[in-house]
């Protein structure tokens, strides 16, 4: 296909990493890591990176690989999503060197696309690949933070790409304009810029369109044939819309601008209050609006009044964004919640214990709740404090051996040892 008949997302993707806008910060950190492969020292085999759709994730990529000599082997993982895809074709190219170019980059592209109940083994099937790698190993994502890829996030560097500028985006359009020589309008160009919100790949296709419209890029052109997108943002990007919005309807949008459930933005919006409000009397009001949400969706739950809902909405956006007296701009590094790291380092030996419960219930003839209050605990104490008689209480009642590390803790390897050992035969007499 020839150059002229190509998208142009496509014609005018980056060749080198300095054409990529912006971004200055995850270019170096990318090409730091990659370099520390060829000195033989890498931190972590994998990176992460991610940031909204538009921002150039994939582009920047294939460009520092170009830039550096490298062969880029790319797979989509949110279309070969099954295990045997994964280890049929990553498992490969993680094994192999590249055929003319000094080194392979592996590109797992929107990771975060894979489904943790219809995808079943994907995450697991991409940890193997990246323990066992020789090759870098490069995953983007748009949310990062969704809880099954808590396992990718723990093995990887995590790279943070941030949405564009408007200015960014006006700047690669202007490029374009005179690689095509068109007449652009400024005005134009910061139409398009605006309606895109940092999606650079929209914003292109908007310009293809426009210059094919008439021949020329202008205002009039633009408001006919662009439309304003309807984001979905970043949960740290929908609580500084929140936070800083000077009206109403815009705290309003941003609170249905994420993914997140509302339980979630909850979450998210009571860590973040201390952060962004330093008078005590707006942190009070603040939180007064956040448990009058909260009391509006107890009330949805019980009865299944959805009319409920706009309330809700109402009081954890405009609410919570309104609390000040008057607004004063400012930056605040917003963070994953304390209370969503605790759920997820916990996750884990919450399951256990829940397998634990599951299981004597049915062989003590009791309820689940009661062997999490009243044997679970004495099990904990014989555990770490007797580990021969535990492993007979572990033999006796059939636990497998994740459950016995899960009750010996520290004192596993001793419980273990014990638990393995076989059964003394008595001498016949």
């Amino acid at each position: 296909m020839s150059t002229a008949r190509l998208p142009w997302i496509i014609k005018y993707r980056p060749k080198h990493v300095d054409e990529v806008v912006n971004q200055d910060k995850a270019k170096q950190a990318l090409l730091e890591w990659l370099k520390s492969w060829d000195q033989g020292a890498p931190g972590k085999k994998s990176v992460l990176l991610h940031g909204p759709p538009g921002c150039g994730k994939t582009s920047l990529v294939e460009a520092v690989a170009r830039t550096l000599g490298y062969e880029l082997f790319e797979m989509n993982a949110s279309d070969s999503r099954r295990k045997e895809d994964i280890e049929r074709l990553a498992k490969v190219a993680s094994q192999t060197s590249g055929l003319r170019a000094r080194r392979k980059v592996i590109l797992l592209d929107e990771v975060d696309g894979l489904d943790p109940r219809a995808d079943l083994g994907g995450v697991e099937a991409i940890l193997e690949v990246i323990r066992n790698t020789r090759n870098p190993i490069v995953m983007t994502a748009n949310n990062p933070y969704r809880e099954h890829l808590k396992p990718l996030r723990d093995v990887s560097e995590v790279i943070a790409m941030d949405r564009l500028r408007e200015t960014d985006v006006v700047t690669v359009l202007k490029r374009i304009c005179q690689a095509e020589k068109l007449q652009c309008d400024q005005e134009a160009l910061k139409e398009i810029a605006k309606r895109s919100e940092g999606d650079l790949r929209s914003a292109i296709n908007d310009l293809e369109a426009a210059a094919a419209f008439d021949g020329r890029v202008t205002l009039e052109t633009v408001k006919a044939i662009s439309t304003y997108r309807n984001r979905v943002y970043a949960p740290w990007e929908a609580l500084r819309k929140i936070f800083s919005s000077r009206y109403v309807f815009q705290a309003r949008e941003a609170i249905t601008s994420t993914d997140l459930t509302p339980d979630e933005m909850k979450t998210w919006i009571n860590e973040h209050i201390p952060s962004w409000y330093d008078n005590p009397e707006e942190a009070w009001r603040a939180y007064e609006a956040l448990s009058r949400a909260d009391q509006y969706f107890g009330r949805i739950v019980k009865t299944q009044n959805w009319d409920l809902l706009s309330y809700a909405l109402d009081m954890m956006g405009p609410g919570v964004a309104f609390a000040r007296k008057t607004y004063k701009g400012k930056f605040v590094a917003f963070k994953m919640p304390e209370r969503i790291k605790l759920l997820a380092e916990t996750r884990k030996s919450r399951e256990y214990r829940e397998a634990l419960a599951e299981h004597l219930a049915k062989r003590l003839l009791t309820s689940k709740a009661a062997i999490k209050s009243d044997v679970i605990p004495y099990l904990r104490i014989i555990f770490t404090s007797n580990p021969k008689y535990a492993a007979g209480i572990a033999k006796a009642y059939g636990l497998t051996e994740e459950l016995v590390t899960w009750l010996a803790g520290p004192r596993a390897k001793e419980v273990l040892s014990y638990f393995k050992k076989p059964a003394r035969k008595s001498k016949s007499t």
